[in-house]
């Protein structure tokens, strides 16, 4: 393999250098615990402080409803798990949609277990969620509503506005799992009536191990992990400073280039997306053609399985993914797919390219022609494509 190309960027992403020049110190040098009353803290203390106001600042929220965790998932849980605690009184019953992370959906599926009632709002055919079917199950016992902010998979990005404004206008908490949008696309929580937000630092070229949850003051969940007075006694632990330091520069770098590396990437992207959709016979684009992430392009491709596909793309050098990095073990079709309508036998033949600044239209050109000889070698051993051919005359 002479070379490597990796377009697997909603799995995980490069650390930028100046975040891991950013961190360094606080393995070494400022290695104090920022919880400890003696100056040599100090230094730590004030770097958790910096991070925090600049993570708050790329959602337009206060520094003091940041909370760090020790990932996506975590904060996902949190948001869930405390709130059903904390307002189980005013009902038990939450609504999200069917195609969630599963950080989201098997915590959701826990809380059923413990009494809860939990509606699963369907999406359209390009992963959107129904907005009058969601409004339409709100209940006097709802007390959360948690919708993704753009989906991990197909990349289609939901109206969190909208979604917003029906849970303010039914009195209703709001958590979105931003995990695959924070600092990629825009997000103001004070205009999008958000009250609780989940984020990854390495989603954004941060380190893994650190998360954020935003929680809007008078939010009243509880404490997700006791054994401290860490994150104002909400979430005990001794803080990952380094981590948490660099979560903030990544942070800082994402948003100071979001407009340049979105539309960079968008060119890219489209190109993608009409070099297979043109050239690649029975291939479909999965998704929101405009309103998905930059980066993102996920496709089917009729008789072919998409495991023997994407360990021919690995063994040309390029790493690709077929739905989620946390379902690659699972040998079942993407539950995103399905919820969107797609058959099991098409599901499975997916592919989700995925990409950053650091993709060249070379990167692009030389995947969509590999894809096409693998497609091709493929389907060459497929009886089903065979008889299909046979039964449509070639076309």
């Amino acid at each position: 393999m002479s070379k490597m190309i990796y377009l697997d960027n909603a799995a995980t992403t490069q650390v930028y250098p100046e975040v891991v020049d950013t961190m360094l110190p606080y393995f070494t040098e400022h290695y104090g615990n920022p919880s400890a009353i003696y100056s040599f803290a100090g230094e730590a203390e004030k770097a958790v402080a910096k991070a925090r106001e600049t993570i708050a600042s790329a959602i337009g929220a206060k520094s003091d409803e940041i909370y760090f965790t020790g990932g996506g998932s975590e904060s996902d849980n949190w948001a869930l798990k405390a709130t059903a605690e904390a307002y189980a009184s005013k009902g038990k019953h939450i609504i999200t949609t069917a195609i969630e992370h599963h950080a989201i959906l098997h915590t959701a599926q826990w809380l059923e277990k413990q009494g809860f009632e939990v509606t699963y709002v369907g999406v359209d055919e390009n992963g959107t969620v129904k907005l009058d079917e969601l409004e339409a199950a709100i209940r006097p016992d709802t007390i959360l509503i948690s919708v993704m902010a753009a989906n991990n998979e197909i990349g289609t990005i939901q109206p969190l506005k909208e979604i917003g404004a029906i849970a303010r206008k039914h009195g209703v908490l709001f958590h979105t799992d931003a995990v695959q949008a924070f600092a990629h696309i825009p997000i103001n929580v004070d205009d999008m009536n958000i009250d609780m937000l989940s984020a990854s630092g390495h989603k954004i070229g941060g380190p893994k191990g650190i998360g954020v949850m935003y929680i809007r003051k008078g939010v009243k969940i509880l404490s997700f992990i006791h054994g401290g007075a860490q994150e104002r006694h909400r979430r005990a632990g001794t803080h990952n400073v380094p981590g948490i330091v660099g979560m903030g520069k990544a942070t800082e770098i994402a948003v100071r280039d979001m407009e340049k590396n979105n539309e960079y990437e968008t060119t890219l992207r489209d190109h993608l997306i009409e070099r297979v959709l043109t050239e690649i016979p029975y291939s479909r684009l999965n998704g929101e053609r405009e309103k998905r992430l930059p980066n993102n392009a996920n496709f089917c491709f009729r008789f072919i399985e998409g495991e023997s596909m994407l360990i021919l793309l690995d063994q040309a050098g390029i790493c690709a993914s077929s739905g989620s990095a946390c379902t690659s073990g699972s040998l079942d079709p993407s539950h995103v797919l399905l919820a969107i309508g797609l058959p099991h036998e098409i599901a499975h033949g997916s592919l989700r390219l995925t990409l950053s600044e650091k993709t060249t239209l070379e990167d692009i050109d030389y995947t969509v022609d590999t894809l096409k000889a693998i497609i091709e070698r493929l389907r060459g051993m497929s009886p089903l494509y065979e008889d299909f051919v046979r039964k449509n005359g070639g076309k």
